[in-house]
């Protein structure tokens, strides 16, 4: 059994707005496995980036606990505690062009974690980082002294990352990182990912909404829908067995290259009146082993009558 590195119990982001409490994370539970990659899909709003930024302390959690090591995050007060956290967790941004600082040169971003940390013992020490975490992304030790505009969007992106390594962590979310991107350079970039994956025994959160791209970096994805997780199961479970029928809306979305193929399907539509919770209170619940699915006690028993007939 593999080693559960964060556990996410219960947790909740509520921000107040004019027309009452915007529920954008509303109770969700899950854990991440060291050394795996959970996908977190869902459409635009649904919560995802706000998970995980909540995940990392960028927002303070309304309620629930974020466990990493056992160690609840949100717990941790001192500057030092904080700091030791830092350097477990990172994050890789979904905007390239807004998440460097266009007065630092590429150097100087790349080491700003380096230096709060005191991970150099001198100057040369420090460049020498910053140069090998240059050729680590695929740049090169010459464009430490540019600055990001002098970059495409991928360069851009690789230096984020390159950032994010600086500190040598065991734990990276990545918030839709390759949304900004070109289709040609967003493979580049996963591939990236997945050979720093290997290099480093790096843990991933991958927050995304294309699922054909989340499917071949992920061991297991989550699908949100309005601060709820609806399901969870392993990447090929989840394609080849969908349960919940917003799910299948969101897999009957993703294009075929079939021209013939894509001009007859019919896509499906979520309508969440198909749920009655007038009497029941929902849960995620397990349907089959490790697939997990957002249901009432009737609709758990309907679910797994059409999964094991199938």
């Amino acid at each position: 059994m593999a080693e559960k590195l964060l556990e996410i119990q219960n947790l909740k982001q509520h921000f107040p707005s004019s027309k009452g409490t915007v529920k954008a994370v509303d109770g969700i539970t899950f854990d991440i496995y060291k050394g795996e990659t959970l996908g977190l899909v869902g459409e635009s709003g649904c919560g995802k980036s706000t998970t995980g930024r909540s995940i990392i302390r960028l927002y303070n959690a309304t309620d629930g606990k974020v466990l990493y090591e056992g160690n609840d995050v949100h717990d941790k007060k001192s500057r030092s505690e904080l700091l030791q956290f830092n350097r477990k967790m990172q994050m890789i941004f979904q905007d390239p062009y807004a998440s460097l600082n266009p007065r630092m040169t590429v150097g100087d971003i790349i080491a700003e974690g380096i230096d709060i940390h005191g991970l150099a013992k001198n100057r040369k020490d420090r460049m020498e980082r910053v140069y090998s975490l240059l050729n680590t992304v695929g740049l090169n030790r010459e464009h430490a002294n540019r600055y990001p505009h002098e970059f495409s969007g991928g360069q851009r992106q690789r230096i984020g990352i390159a950032r994010a390594l600086a500190v040598e962590p065991e734990f990276i979310i990545a918030d839709e990182p390759i949304s900004a991107l070109d289709v040609s350079i967003q493979a580049q970039v996963v591939n990236l990912l997945k050979k720093l994956q290997r290099e480093r025994g790096l843990t991933y959160l991958f927050i995304a909404h294309d699922l054909s791209m989340v499917k071949y970096i992920s061991d297991r994805i989550a699908v949100m829908y309005f601060g709820k997780i609806v399901e969870l199961a392993t990447s090929e479970e989840l394609y080849r067995n969908p349960i919940h029928p917003y799910t299948k809306a969101l897999l009957s979305a993703i294009p075929l290259p079939d021209p013939d193929f894509e001009r007859k399907r019919v896509r499906q539509s979520y309508d969440v009146t198909v749920h009655d919770y007038t009497n029941e209170t929902p849960s995620l619940q397990e349907v089959a082993d490790g697939h997990f699915v957002y249901c009432s006690e009737s609709e758990l028993i309907q679910y797994q009558k059409d999964y094991y007939k199938s």
